[in-house]
């Protein structure tokens, strides 16, 4: 049975391209963690206010766990929608980076299970 051979070149550069959107893809997480990180920040400097505030009088406890509860459900509304407009947006660069999606991996090594399994059988028989 022949085998083909791929040139050196083509493989460098399929090497290359791979490096390049693995970098995208930490750098993008990298961003992502950063924000993880703000938003809980975020989350600790406002509780620490709230608490401030009931301790000198200024607002009522009860008031105060309900003004942190809102401005938790605030943010997480935003985060929510941060959230989709990143997915969305990974999503069209790797699709214009021609990088295949899990669903199309997934096909794909269907197809080579499938494949393997006929040329074992053809190797029997």
């Amino acid at each position: 049975m022949a085998t083909a051979t791929v040139p050196a070149a083509k493989v460098k550069k399929e090497v290359a391209t791979a490096a390049q959107q693995n970098q995208l893809l930490d750098a993008a997480r990298k961003v992502l963690l950063a924000g993880i990180g703000a938003v809980a920040l975020a989350q600790d400097e406002v509780e620490d206010f709230v608490n401030k505030l009931i301790e000198r009088g200024q607002l009522a406890e009860k008031d105060g766990r309900k003004l942190v509860q809102d401005v938790m459900a605030r943010r997480k509304k935003t985060t929510n929608a941060v959230q989709e407009n990143l997915d969305k947006r990974v999503e069209e660069l790797l699709a214009r980076m021609n990088v295949p999606t899990k669903a199309e991996l997934e096909a794909l090594s269907a197809k080579i299970s499938t494949l393997t399994k006929k040329v074992d059988e053809l190797k029997k028989g």
